[in-house]
């Protein structure tokens, strides 16, 4: 419940940011302009302390403070919250990456300032967490926070380019109807907080590995991770509120589908600029196959 609160805030704040900047990130300069680094800086840390104030007003002022403390929390969602962690702060760290070479920074700052903010901003919230006397801070969502950054500084350090980028996609269940309270009351909750509706991608540009390919620039295949059958964080259980609950198989899956990048798609819109950029972390809806643990494939003729 903790993590889908927070993601829920996190992904907000994330989609403003996209907002915000991704149309002014297109284009970069070689010179550094102080008014716009002062720019960011400034917007930047009047969104981050706005969220963390809003947070923590909504959430960690009604529940009882302790001491410092850790949480394994390792055991939950099938590690689909620990993808989330990694999704998330990869992004943060791609974004603000981009922000910061707008503002004329170089190359090296702008990739460990970049790459420092997505894990500060996941990982401050760590913070907080183990403060909680109901929770505490979990080793493993930080460990997470730094392979979402890390996996960008690397490819920046040594391609100066995403080849391989994370990417999210989600879409509704019928778990949702047996436990509202955890996985959504309505659609929109349903999407971010039902782990059995999402999937985690690594979705690698073939052109980038292979320049003298025939495929098209933009043509990328992805890996993905999900899971089913959950009702509950670390097992299920029959009965909620005095309802009865089918007894479900807890069950990851990996998956294997085309994926585009839509930042290497040629377009003369500035309309569908932004949208690229902006939403370039959603996996592109598309034919799937599915790899299930009893090693049984499914395909998918559209999946989301």
């Amino acid at each position: 419940m903790k993590f889908n609160l927070i993601k829920h805030l996190t992904l907000t704040c994330l989609i403003l940011l996209f907002i915000s900047f991704s149309g002014m990130s297109q284009k970069t300069q070689d010179t550094l302009n102080r008014k716009r680094l002062n720019g960011v800086i400034i917007g930047g840390t009047a969104l981050y302390a706005t969220s963390m104030t809003a947070l923590y007003h909504m959430w960690y002022k009604n529940y009882p403070q302790t001491n410092f403390h850790f949480f394994n929390d390792n055991d939950e969602w099938l590690l689909l919250d620990k993808c989330g962690h990694v999704t998330t702060s990869y992004a943060i760290s791609t974004e603000s990456y981009k922000i910061l070479r707008w503002t004329g920074l170089n190359e090296k700052k702008s990739i460990l300032y970049g790459g420092i903010t997505g894990f500060v901003f996941q990982t401050v919230i760590e913070t907080l967490d183990g403060f909680s006397e109901e929770w505490g801070a979990s080793p493993g969502d930080i460990v997470a926070n730094s392979l979402g950054s890390g996996i960008f500084i690397t490819q920046q350090l040594v391609w100066h380019n995403q080849r391989v980028k994370v990417k999210w996609s989600t879409h509704l269940t019928s778990f949702a109807k047996y436990r509202p309270d955890l996985l959504g009351n309505n659609a929109q909750e349903r999407l971010l907080k039902d782990y059995n509706g999402q999937t985690f991608w690594l979705s690698a540009n073939i052109k980038s590995f292979f320049p003298t390919s025939r495929l098209p620039k933009w043509f990328n295949i992805a890996i993905g991770y999900g899971g089913t059958g959950m009702t509950g964080a670390t097992q299920n259980t029959l009965e909620h509120n005095n309802n009865p609950i089918p007894y479900f198989n807890r069950e990851p899956s990996f998956y294997l589908a085309p994926d585009i990048d839509f930042s290497k798609v040629k377009t003369n819109s500035k309309f569908l600029k932004f949208l690229f950029e902006g939403f370039g972390f959603l996996k592109t809806p598309s034919p799937t196959l599915e790899i299930k643990k009893n090693g049984s494939i499914v395909f998918h003729l559209i999946f989301f």
